[in-house]
């Protein structure tokens, strides 16, 4: 039996252990925000999905300089690859600093603007921001690499420790604020730095000749567009939220918005392992097309699974999840989860083409992401006809997105003679 099992695991691919790591650290993540719901309840939690929302943020932001070097991790070799990693570090940790005094300096406004009860948590989050940009640097050579093993553990890190230090320091001094989440979230990062390899880093004077320079440019205002369009399709209906509404309503579409974005969170290991897969088969002259197929088709039919669930049994996810508090948003579950999951599948589509260095898709998403946000700014009289404004904006982008994929692959594809 013994042989049997070595065997087994013998024969699980690097990419379906990250898979599998991914999951565990999706489920980390969504035990540490469910068990910080039952805590605090509606109210308090609103507060702390403030600073959750500020940590999506940051992934996103931070995920550019991921990207780019995932991508250029597998185009370039040797000395030149050194000094492009060894550049990238440099500019990430400037843009850290950067927005880390930013969020410091502005704290004060930001607990105005989104009726916190502290602004010390947005000061300790932003001393940690300069730290998430070096690691997700440091995760995107892992990636582009495919050094699949050293990626999952930099994740796990990060949320092992968020989860044990957040909840034990709850515990143990029994002190439910959100600086004790924030201190959670910065010594987290700390932790997911790890494994971190400082041969990459220097601080000399880096040359990359000016055809790859223009290159890596142009792929990283690309894809900084495209993640600033994914901060405001996936973050700013919360933001809205806790704008517009009292802290207990602000509380219970937090708990909603967390539901619903199973899917989203779950989409996002294909998109770790789809855009190297389609760099490099790009790179050898192979077709992309299937590897697209089958990652939407893994999407959509989680998506599809997870609305139906939600739909049949609201009541019940939501009570086994947060609690009878916030059963008030059981009628609207299955709608946001259906927003989320057409969302989550245009997204896979942009990314595909993202990685091939193509524009127009990413400026559709862009243009949807503004669309979502101006729906929700005009029509938010109740909680329902904000989630219905996010249907509406999500079912045109994918409908778009299928269109220009049809569109493209028709013309691109080769000619029977």
């Amino acid at each position: 039996m013994q042989t049997i099992s070595i065997s087994k695991l013998k024969k699980i691919s690097p990419e379906q252990l990250f898979m599998l790591s991914v999951l565990a650290v999706n489920g980390g993540n969504y035990l540490y925000n469910l068990i910080l719901g039952r805590l605090l309840g509606p109210s308090e939690f609103a507060d702390a999905a403030v600073l959750i929302t500020f940590l999506l943020v940051l992934s996103f932001a931070a995920m550019t300089f991921q990207l780019v070097t995932a991508k250029f991790s597998v185009i370039f070799e040797n000395n030149v690859l050194r000094n492009f990693i060894s550049k990238v570090y440099k500019n990430a940790l400037i843009v850290g600093i950067a927005l880390g005094v930013l969020i410091i300096v502005l704290a004060k406004q930001l607990q105005l603007l989104f009726n916190t009860s502290s602004s010390n948590m947005f000061i300790i989050f932003g001393i940690g921001v300069p730290l998430y940009f070096m690691m997700s640097v440091n995760r995107g050579v892992f990636q582009g690499k495919k050094q699949f093993k050293a990626l999952s553990i930099t994740y796990q890190g990060e949320m092992l420790s968020r989860l044990v230090i957040t909840l034990g320091l709850i515990f143990m001094f029994n002190i439910q604020s959100s600086v004790v989440i924030a201190i959670g979230i910065l010594i987290s990062f700390v932790f997911g730095l790890v494994p971190f390899k400082t041969k990459h880093i220097s601080f000399k004077k880096t040359f990359i000749d000016s055809s790859k320079s223009k290159q890596v440019r142009n792929f990283f205002i690309l894809t900084a567009f495209y993640e600033l369009t994914q901060i405001i399709i996936n973050n700013s209906d919360i933001l809205l939220v806790k704008h517009y509404f009292d802290s207990y309503n602000a509380g219970l579409y937090a708990s909603l918005a967390l539901i619903g974005r199973i899917v989203y969170f779950v989409a996002w290991m294909f998109v770790m392992l789809l855009l190297p897969t389609v760099v490099q088969l790009n790179k050898e002259g192979k077709e992309t097309a299937p590897v697209l197929f089958k990652y939407v088709g893994y999407i959509a039919g989680i998506a599809s699974a997870i609305v139906i669930v939600c739909a049949i049994f609201p009541e019940t996810a939501i009570t086994l999840l947060f609690g009878d508090s916030y059963l008030a948003m059981a009628p609207l579950l299955w709608k946001y989860a259906l927003a989320t999951g057409m969302f989550a599948v245009s997204n896979i589509f942009a990314y595909y083409y993202l990685s091939l260095g193509k524009y127009l898709p990413v400026i559709i998403s862009g243009v949807f992401g503004m669309l979502q946000m101006l729906l929700v700014i005009f029509f938010h009289d109740n909680l329902e006809q904000v989630v219905f404004m996010q249907i509406i904006a999500m079912a045109l982008l994918l409908i778009i997105q299928i269109g220009c994929f049809i569109f493209d692959y028709n013309i691109s594809k080769p000619k029977k003679a």
